[in-house]
């Protein structure tokens, strides 16, 4: 783990759309003012009209959802210390809510309308449900930078050298940045805090409570065992790629795209096999999405990506894609291209000309096509298993189209049959009161 850019996409809102309600500038604190603004109302659907309404603009939703939830959190932070809530608590909660994509609350959202129709009970569930995925996601990226020694998050500071940079004059470099990368530990500490509230705190029938909370709670422990086979692989160098990809399905593909989707179906009270087939089409897709951005990694246009190339390599990252390359490499004899890949993997001084090096042997070795076959071969088992549902066919349209675009596949690739018609909502679990 070396100094490098943090790999998180630049912020992004939907043509036309504001961001978030109750989103605070860069640098300014979240004063009284600014909580009394976003705690005016609790801003969740009342009917069916206003959960169509939100349809346009889901990143939207779940950021006024954030903004009311982090204006109280930061009310009592205020209570408890001010010191703490001015430094540590505003800026979880602006990191928060300065967010990213949203994909992850996006496919909780559209799993319960593809599950649940037009209910606002489970879309004001999903809105919060997605909330806390977006400060789990804080917790994660906070953590990460330090691991990772990053020094820069969306273009900005990261939280541990924003808080290093304030005490550096003060108290020196060095002890200003052992206290920013401490303090983000705390930080994160707190996100996971936050989302763990959000989650207890919603509104859920008992049945339907258990399983979300089953679903959350195995999550969390999957990408702590993810980062951690991350990290040892790192260390250890174990590159096999078996190891490699259950690493990147514990670490990414669970937590991005398999835990989200089964948290929205579940929300939405469906029954077992309809949250089987999506947790199946979730699996698939997660990991189509994590190939996907490995190639990014090496072979994607940062203007597109939001990214700089070779971030990975610069680490030192056990990727699939590098695994295979290497497994090819040994199994041809070609010593050239291992010493390539021994020279530059996990060399921060990694040049463009030593990248260009590596992408060589990537194709030769032919770990490029084999990955990129494989992205489109775990889209396509994807789709089959989704297209297997029924689903209330308003929310399963969306749904299919983002979880192509999360695999990074282009929509008329796999155009298929599409999801089965359903009149109505998907089934729900026998014993639902909803």
């Amino acid at each position: 783990m070396r100094p490098v850019h943090a790999k998180d996409h630049r912020p992004t809102a939907p043509p036309g759309a504001a961001g978030p309600a109750g989103s605070l500038p860069h640098g300014t604190p979240a004063g009284d003012g600014d909580a009394h603004r976003l705690s005016e109302r609790a801003p969740l659907p009342a009917g069916p009209a206003e959960v169509r309404r939100i349809d346009a603009d889901v990143p939207g939703a779940v950021g006024r959802v954030l903004g009311h939830v982090l204006a109280e959190r930061l009310r009592r932070a205020r209570v408890t210390d001010p010191l703490f809530a001015g430094e540590l608590a505003e800026r979880v909660a602006r990191f928060t809510l300065q967010g990213g994509k949203r994909t992850r609350a996006r496919l909780v959202w559209w799993a319960a309308r593809a599950c649940a129709g037009r209910d606002p009970a489970p879309a004001a569930a999903a809105l919060r449900i997605g909330g806390a995925l977006e400060l789990l996601q804080t917790c994660a990226l906070v953590h990460d930078d330090v691991m990772d020694r990053a020094v820069l998050r969306r273009g900005r500071p990261a939280l541990h050298t924003d808080l290093a940079d304030r005490y550096a004059g003060r108290v020196g470099p060095e002890r200003a940045g052992r206290f920013g990368q401490s303090a983000a530990v705390l930080a994160g500490d707190l996100a996971l805090a936050w989302a763990d509230d959000l989650v207890a705190e919603t509104p859920l029938p008992p049945g339907t409570g258990d399983v979300v909370r089953r679903l959350w709670s195995d999550m969390r422990t999957e990408m702590v065992a993810g980062q951690y086979l991350d990290l040892h692989g790192q260390v250890t160098a174990a590159r096999s790629p078996a190891r490699v990809l259950r690493a990147a399905r514990l670490k990414s593909a669970l937590y991005s795209v398999e835990r989200p989707l089964a948290l929205g179906a579940a929300v939405a009270g469906a029954d077992e096999v309809t949250l089987r087939r999506l947790g199946e089409a979730g699996r698939c897709v997660g990991m189509a999405f994590q190939l996907r951005d490995d190639l990014d990694d090496v072979f994607g246009d940062p203007l597109e990506t939001g990214k700089a190339c070779g971030g990975d390599i610069r680490e030192g990252k056990p990727t699939y894609l590098v695994a295979v390359a290497r497994a090819g490499a040994e199994a041809a004899g070609d010593c050239s291209a291992l010493a390539v890949l021994d020279r530059w993997l996990g060399d921060p001084a990694l040049t463009e000309r030593g990248l260009e090096e590596v992408r060589d042997v990537l194709v030769v070795t032919g770990a490029r096509a084999t990955v990129e076959a494989e992205v489109d071969r775990l889209a396509a088992r994807g789709l089959r298993h989704f297209d297997g549902a029924v689903l209330d066919a308003e929310g399963a349209g969306p749904l299919r189209d983002l979880l192509l675009a999360t695999a990074g596949v282009p929509p008329e690739t796999h155009a298929g049959a599409g999801p089965r018609p359903a009149h109505g909502p998907c089934p729900r679990r026998r014993g639902d009161d909803r």
